[in-house]
């Protein structure tokens, strides 16, 4: 058990690993002892921690980038404080001190013959977080891999440590529909031999992959890997030999996905890096084949897309959206947003976004996606934008849309 009362003051910063990386044990012991330690800042990002709205003090507040996970619960009780921020800023935030990081949690991999510990798949915004972070804390899992790129961290810099031996969280994957196979049809249209893809996660992520597997010499740089890359990988689609650089390895921040992921990362052609890497945009925009492919709630008839927040409540993220579209649109090969033409029987193409939050500007999309067709949007004015974003929309509303649109002219 470690005393968290020896190692923070009242009002103390605590941030922590995220997605399968999250140090699970060390936060249920923080969270215990909370109540005696004042008022906390806490950071972390996709969490599935499904304890943290019930055992968060009151007095305590959750920081993140956006509502992931179980963090959404927490936005409905008013301790979640979201910034709103491009992922490729997180580095700095942490350097600058604008976010929570007087103690970092992490969970590494066991120490090798020189008493070194690995990140593990958990390499993300924590490597750069850890710079700027006085005291460390970390869960040694037998089970993290020591990944190819993962920082090492002597074990002498830890100012306590736990031993587990568990598996690592797996990603709740749920089975692609029919609609998310058709959108990834017409996304696979516009990826060509030699590009080098960045594709969100979910449902519609992994029907994107699958639908990748008739093509060749893939290269993927993206800031989490997920199974739909391991099996493209097995199939010799994604080999990275037309990349500009890195040219041979794809590169991601995280894993998320199966066991078999996390078992298999040691000996994969992946390179995990942290967050000033991924996500920088000196870095992209040396990927002149670069294919960006992001997912949106809603996408306004001139372009601009809503990721964020949905009826209220905070379900997504800026994240790395904007970093990857402007570099794909900027100096790479397409900015792809793609969405289900309706969602619980509302039209997801709008006239004007429903929650007036703009998460990707209009001109760094060039075409949006649907189960309805593509929107090539590139060099098109917004007269010819609304044309061809009505034809994706769904049929039972275009004639709205198309209405609205001409009002508007």
């Amino acid at each position: 058990m470690v005393d968290f009362g020896a190692l923070l003051r009242p009002g103390a910063g605590v941030w922590w690993s995220q997605a399968a990386a999250e140090p699970r044990p060390l936060v249920d012991q923080l969270l215990a002892q909370a109540g005696g330690l004042g008022p906390l800042r806490l950071f972390t990002g996709l969490s599935w921690n499904d304890q943290l709205a019930q055992s968060i003090s009151p007095a305590d507040t959750m920081v993140s980038y956006g509502g992931l996970g179980a963090l959404r619960e927490l936005g409905t009780t008013d301790q979640l404080e979201v910034v709103p921020c491009h992922y490729s800023a997180l580095p700095r935030m942490f350097a600058e001190g604008r976010l929570p990081s007087d103690i970092g949690l992490l969970q590494v991999a066991p120490p090798d013959a020189d008493g070194m510990c690995s990140l593990g798949i958990g390499v993300d915004y924590m490597a750069d977080a850890l710079e700027h972070t006085a005291v460390l804390v970390a869960e040694i899992n037998e089970r993290m891999p020591a990944a190819p790129g993962s920082p090492r961290i002597p074990v002498s810099r830890f100012a306590a440590t736990v031993e587990t031996d568990r598996p690592l969280q797996e990603e709740v994957r749920r089975p692609a529909g029919e609609i998310d196979r058709v959108i990834a049809g017409h996304i696979a249209g516009l990826v060509d031999d030699g590009d080098t893809v960045q594709v969100g996660i979910g449902s519609l992520g992994a029907a994107v992959y699958d639908a990748l597997a008739g093509h060749r010499d893939l290269g993927v740089h993206t800031g989490m890997i997920t199974d739909g890359v391991l099996d493209l990988i097995d199939k010799g689609v994604v080999t990275g030999s037309r990349k500009q650089i890195d040219t041979g390895l794809a590169v991601a921040g995280t894993a998320l996905g199966s066991a078999e992921l996390y078992t298999r990362a040691p000996g994969l052609p992946v390179l995990f890096r942290p967050t000033s890497y991924t996500h920088a945009p000196q870095v992209l925009s040396q990927l002149s084949g670069l294919v960006a492919v992001n997912f949106a709630i809603e996408v306004d008839l001139t372009g601009q897309v809503g990721a964020e927040i949905s009826r209220g409540s905070y379900l997504g993220a800026v994240g790395g959206q904007v970093d990857f579209a402007r570099a794909a649109a900027l100096t790479g090969k397409r900015s792809i947003v793609a969405l289900r033409s309706t969602v619980r029987g509302r039209s997801s193409i709008k006239f004007a976004l429903d929650e007036g939050v703009v998460t990707t500007a209009r001109a760094d999309v060039d075409c949006v996606v649907t189960e309805h067709g593509v929107a090539h949007l590139r060099g098109r004015p917004l007269t010819e934008r609304r044309r061809r974003l009505v034809a994706v929309a769904a049929p039972e509303f275009r004639d709205e849309l198309a209405e609205a649109a001409r009002a508007a002219a």
